[in-house]
């Protein structure tokens, strides 16, 4: 689930990029979308974490 949330965040905004804030250098659309799902995949990962730790507390 991860890994498919990242991928679909890197075209969506490319796409923002490209047709909303009307970015056209590439260069900068490739670095805030990678950016992006980055940011994505961290944030899923920390949240993923931080459930597994409940859980544990929980079942003790």
């Amino acid at each position: 689930m991860q890994e498919l949330l990242t991928a679909v965040t890197y075209p969506i905004v490319w796409l923002i990029c490209s047709y909303v804030l009307k970015i056209e250098s590439g260069l900068a659309k490739l670095l805030i979308a990678l950016t992006a799902a980055i940011l994505v995949y961290v944030l899923l990962g920390i949240r993923s974490s931080a459930q597994e730790e409940e859980d544990k507390k929980e079942d003790e």
